[in-house]
């Protein structure tokens, strides 16, 4: 009787749980979720409209016409950042639309935060963009912050580093498989992973672009 009770509750609590996860999905506006498909699986990617308007919209314009799809990770700093986004894989190319004008913030370079790359110009945004693998306060209301990553951090921190002697350039680089926005897809099972925990590390690396 004892063991029928305790089978009853953990199916009782499982189905609580994968409720609670379901709802949880439910609530994400897929419209400003951005997947990342690299060698190593998915990465989910919330994005701020309410942050950088502009700078989503370039974003999802881009993934959409599948500007970013095969793009390499062309400079990767072990603590401090992995950079992609320039068609050329060099770190001076961009996009044919026009370059943007900074939305800077207030929100914080913590762990898995998206920013917008550019040069010494705060205007000068236009396709490229890097990821944060540790906390980077000295960026903070340096760079346009577009987003963060929800899911997938893990294989954010996978992606092929650097030489710290040229820079974190990159001899045979990763790159992005594809780049979609959630809603033009169906597969979204990354969302039914664990949430990433990019606010704990706060490990920080001073790097500079």
């Amino acid at each position: 009787m004892r063991m029928l009770q305790n089978f009853m509750l953990f199916l009782v609590f499982g189905a609580l749980a994968i409720g609670s996860v379901q709802a949880q999905d439910a609530a994400l506006d897929k419209g400003n979720i951005l997947y990342i498909d690299l060698k190593s699986g998915r990465v989910a990617i919330q994005l701020r409209p309410d942050l950088a308007p502009k700078h989503v919209a370039r974003v999802k314009k881009l993934a959409r016409e599948g500007f970013y799809d095969g793009v390499v990770f062309h400079r990767v700093i072990k603590g401090f950042m992995a950079q992609t986004g320039d068609p050329k894989g060099t770190g001076t190319g961009g996009s044919k639309y026009p370059d943007l004008r900074a939305e800077f913030s207030k929100e914080p370079f913590t762990r898995g935060t998206i920013g917008a790359a550019r040069t010494r110009n705060p205007n000068s945004a236009n396709s490229q963009f890097f990821i944060t693998l540790a906390a980077a306060s000295h960026l903070n209301g340096q760079y346009t912050v577009w987003g963060r990553v929800i899911r997938g951090m893990e294989r954010v921190d996978a992606i092929k580093l650097g030489s710290s002697s040229r820079n974190g350039a990159v001899d045979k680089p990763d790159k992005m498989l594809k780049v979609q926005v959630a809603a033009d897809v169906s597969d979204h099972a990354v969302l039914s992973e664990p949430l990433s925990p990019v606010a704990g590390q706060t490990t920080q690396r001073r790097g500079s672009f």
